[in-house]
């Protein structure tokens, strides 16, 4: 009896150290998954904004379906509910308009038209052939990778767009503020005529009055005189 209660003793001490263990990985795993989060959304936070590929870590070639499997994985692992990072939300939201903007034909239409131009520029600086393809031999060994100036010389190209773009809106915002101040001008204008003709036919019967009163007493001069005059 006694050796049993001593095996029992020391089965129960050894599943007593083991739990420990076992709770102190799932904390530790706890722990480093809130980490991943956090190193997440620091990452989109600081990705190039006009660029959608970067934000959501994607290639230029993904297709529909893998642009809406990587925003889902993403938003799930970042979700504001999940991660205690401060700014969890902004970065949620920018993931958000990254997928709508890829999943918009036009627009990515216009990224992509960015991209094989920075492509062709870069590849032209290297002295190499714009037809070469992204697995071609000439490309590996290039520093920084050729992948690597492309994003770069892509995001210049869309900067200069996006400045581009403000200025024309800032010049249609003039242009329409201009047009507008002149048709409050034309209204403003056709208020005070109408003003102006308002008073003209409200002092007609005072101006009529002061005609006849001068015309009256020019006639009794003239009568003063001849009368003189015999």
């Amino acid at each position: 009896m006694p050796e049993q209660s001593s095996s029992s003793s020391a089965t129960a001490t050894k599943s007593a150290a083991v739990v420990p263990d076992v709770d102190i990985e799932k904390l530790l795993s706890r722990e480093a998954n809130a980490f991943q989060r956090e190193i997440e959304v620091e990452r989109i936070l600081k990705a190039f904004k006009l660029n959608p590929y970067e934000i959501l870590d994607l290639d230029e070639s993904a297709t529909a379906e893998e642009i809406k499997r990587k925003y889902r994985q993403l938003s799930l692992f970042i979700h504001p509910d999940k991660t205690p990072h401060a700014r969890a939300p902004e970065a949620f939201d920018l993931i958000k308009k990254a997928e709508s903007e890829l999943l918009d034909e036009k627009k990515r239409e216009e990224l992509d038209a960015m991209v094989k131009q920075a492509r062709v520029l870069v590849l032209k600086t290297l002295n190499l052939p714009t037809t070469l393809k992204d697995d071609d031999a000439r490309l590996k060994d290039i520093v920084p990778p050729v992948k690597q100036q492309i994003r770069a010389k892509a995001k210049e190209l869309l900067i200069d767009e996006e400045v581009r773009r403000r200025k024309a809106v800032k010049m249609n915002l003039a242009n329409e503020g201009l047009e507008a101040k002149k048709k409050e001008e034309e209204q403003a204008a056709k208020k005070r005529k109408a003003e102006d003709d308002a008073n003209w036919e409200a002092n007609r019967e005072e101006r009529v009055g002061s005609w006849r009163n001068f015309a009256n007493t020019n006639k009794k001069k003239k009568k003063t005189k001849v009368a003189v005059l015999g």
